[in-house]
């Protein structure tokens, strides 16, 4: 592989410090970087058109915190009421929409059948798997994919990894932390990486959850040190945790997109003493692999 391009200059990992903190550094993964997510906002009515106030109102709907009425609707997207009434009951019809109550809806299951059928586009599980391995060799460290799930909160949940010739025998510890159970985006660099490229109405039903408790002494506690690390995190286009999820271990982290839509993360985790010195190659290959990735998710590159 070429050496690493002066853009990574700054990853010199000062061993003199090795208190458990996170960091992120200065590696653009996309070009441009990957934008701050959008705040909520007023939708300008459409100029014209059923179809496009139709797709107005039903994105509206999946936009908003928890359930919706009406006029909530018309405000964010300056609709008329009696529309907006008109098409939440043909989404209740054909159940792209949920009435939950007399006049107040939320996104229904056909919406949930559509998502999954888009992500039926995204790379083949052999693809994944020969992308992890790649990932692996070149670093020697443990290649996860991350998946965004929505079942029970927001949360990740680890789909694929593959731990090189290490002993499965001294690595437990690591394997049931990352494929026992989906976990909180607060927390580990794969987490916080998804959780900074979320729409600004996820990000805040995630922050408003209780931190999750965490043994490892370098769990974000603070909530302004969080906010900060997702601001730097979408400037730089990953993250670097310093024992931050679990103990001893260390992880570099960047988002597979779609678009301007985080699908997940690609991990790569090493014991903290193995993560040292120059990290600007292993950073550059994680960055690329999470790029490529969401390359063939996108539909731009064959796998």
């Amino acid at each position: 592989m070429p050496s690493a391009s002066p853009a990574y200059a700054d990853q010199r990992s000062d061993t003199a410090d090795r208190s458990p903190a996170p960091h992120t550094c200065e590696i653009p993964l996309f070009s441009p970087a990957t934008p701050a997510p959008p705040a909520p906002r007023r939708q300008a009515a459409p100029a014209a058109g059923t179809h496009a106030r139709v797709l107005t109102v039903l994105q509206a709907v999946t936009q908003g915190s928890g359930v919706q009425g009406v006029l909530d609707l018309t405000r964010s997207t300056g609709i008329p009421d009696s529309t907006v009434h008109r098409i939440l009951q043909a989404g209740v019809e054909t159940r792209t929409v949920d009435q939950v109550s007399r006049g107040r809806y939320r996104p229904g299951p056909a919406m949930i059948e559509m998502a999954l059928q888009a992500m039926t586009s995204t790379p083949a599980a052999g693809d994944v798997q020969r992308m992890l391995d790649d990932l692996q060799r070149a670093t020697g460290g443990i290649a996860m994919l991350f998946t965004v799930t929505g079942f029970g909160g927001l949360r990740r949940l680890c789909t694929d990894y593959t731990l090189g010739d290490r002993d499965p025998e001294t690595l437990k510890a690591l394997t049931y932390q990352i494929g026992s159970m989906p976990r909180s985006l607060r927390v580990g660099a794969t987490g916080r990486v998804i959780l900074a490229h979320l729409p600004t109405h996820m990000q805040e039903a995630v922050l408003a959850e209780a931190p999750p408790p965490s043994p490892a002494p370098g769990a974000i506690r603070e909530e302004a040190v969080l906010l900060a690390s997702l601001a730097d995190i979408r400037r730089r286009g990953f993250a670097i945790g310093r024992q931050e999820a679990l103990a001893g271990w260390d992880g570099i982290a960047a988002p597979v997109m779609w678009g301007s839509t985080v699908m997940g993360s690609i991990g790569l985790g090493m014991p903290a003493e193995e993560m040292k010195g120059d990290l600007r190659d292993v950073i550059r290959r994680t960055c690329d692999a999470a790029r490529a990735m969401s390359l063939i998710a996108g539909g731009r590159m064959a796998a």
